[in-house]
């Protein structure tokens, strides 16, 4: 089975500080890297909350989450108060987010999906009487920036497609993205939850990738305190910048 975790030892010792003050702090997340504690993961030590509360020696709390494999902007307060005025933000809808992934296919050059997404809950949050699994909406804009066509048989077609996509999530859905990606059968590359396990193995096997391809790139929110909107940029590194070069794919960030 194709499987995007590595081991706790290969994390870094610090991460990589792209925007702080005294009331935020915002990373450069990596992937395999949980952003805290999880049931499903009871054997992992290492979390993006803990390694950067040791590294700038004092308590974060984090605004948002980010899957395991996906990497990029996460923002944090440096209180619980300022991580609540931030949530907050995310779940009207006031911050900007920009993703970047790879996907089997080829999509057309701009679109949206707006699909309902039955809520997802950690096996330990609480359920009241007023709580609901109905789906929610759910809204994903995107665009094709690049594609490519490998002349390799890896499913029922002669040859293999993939697509460089801009995903815009309107909403916050739990694996918004990864969901509805899959939902139009554009899967993306190195999901092994939602995608396809043989354009997994062949990316891990051939292409030397073997992580989610889906980053978020850019995050534009209020500051707190001020008002003053804040961008917040993160390129794609490691193995997702290496593909991106290898095929070719020249991407402004």
């Amino acid at each position: 089975m194709f499987r995007t975790r590595r081991r706790a030892a290969s994390l870094p010792e610090e991460l990589s500080i792209l925007w702080r003050d005294e009331y935020i702090v915002v990373i450069d997340k990596p992937p395999n890297l949980l952003v805290h504690r999880s049931e499903i993961d009871r054997h992992e030590t290492r979390f993006a909350i803990q390694i950067l509360r040791d590294q700038i020696g004092q308590r974060v709390w984090p605004a948002h989450r980010l899957d395991r494999g996906t990497s990029g902007v996460l923002l944090f307060g440096l209180s619980a108060e300022i991580a609540s005025i931030l949530g907050k933000q995310f779940a009207t809808g006031t911050v900007d987010k920009r993703y970047l992934a790879v996907v089997r296919g080829h999509p057309p050059l701009a679109d949206s999906i707006d699909h309902p997404l039955s809520r997802q809950r950690d096996d330990y949050e609480f359920r009241g009487e007023r709580s609901s699994d109905e789906a929610q909406s759910a809204l994903t804009n995107y665009r094709r920036l690049a594609e490519i066509e490998l002349p390799v048989a890896i499913d029922r077609y002669p040859s293999s497609r993939y697509a460089l996509l801009e995903l815009e999530p309107v909403t916050g859905r739990r694996h918004q993205l990864r969901r509805h990606l899959k939902h139009i059968a554009h899967p993306i590359i190195g999901d092994a939850t939602y995608g396809k396990g043989r354009h997994n193995r062949y990316f891990a096997e051939h292409l030397a990738c073997r992580r989610l391809l889906l980053a978020c790139t850019e995050l534009g929110f209020d500051h707190p305190l001020n008002g003053e909107r804040i961008q917040v940029k993160a390129p794609v590194s490691g193995e997702f910048s290496g593909l991106l070069a290898r095929f070719g794919w020249l991407v402004d960030q």
